[in-house]
């Protein structure tokens, strides 16, 4: 396992998901916009990452080193969430009448179609 830190020049968000398309397939990636930097953490070489990565965009190795521990943090009491309100039952009824509403005014009548052949009607033009 190692910790790569690389810096990417990258300036558009073409650019941003080649270079994450190009590192996928590796325990985690993550990347900093505001300073430029790639860290990359898994079983990776770092000079074929790099060489890689040059094909989109201007990348440079900053460090290599052992992955680092995630910090552990302080269990905080956790809050009770409000209960969700239940809606009323005159906002049910009046939900109710709407949803009906909206209902009817997207039914179609059904168009019936008659078929006439040429037994019936002895004028109707028939290709033969």
């Amino acid at each position: 396992m190692k910790q790569v830190v690389l810096k990417v020049n990258f300036h558009d968000e073409r650019t941003r998901k080649k270079i994450m398309k190009t590192v996928s397939g590796v325990d985690s990636i993550s990347m900093d916009s505001k300073d430029m930097k790639l860290t990359v953490t898994g079983e990776v070489d770092p000079v074929s990452l790099v060489s890689k990565l040059r094909k989109h965009c201007n990348a440079d190795i900053l460090s290599v080193g052992p992955p680092k521990a995630p910090e552990k943090k302080k269990e905080e009491p956790k809050k009770e969430e409000p209960k969700k309100q239940e809606p009323k039952k005159d906002d049910l009824a009046e939900f109710q009448k709407l949803w009906i509403a909206h209902q009817n005014a997207q039914m179609v009548p059904l168009q019936h179609y008659y078929v006439r052949s040429v037994d019936e009607d002895p004028n109707a033009c028939v290709i033969c």
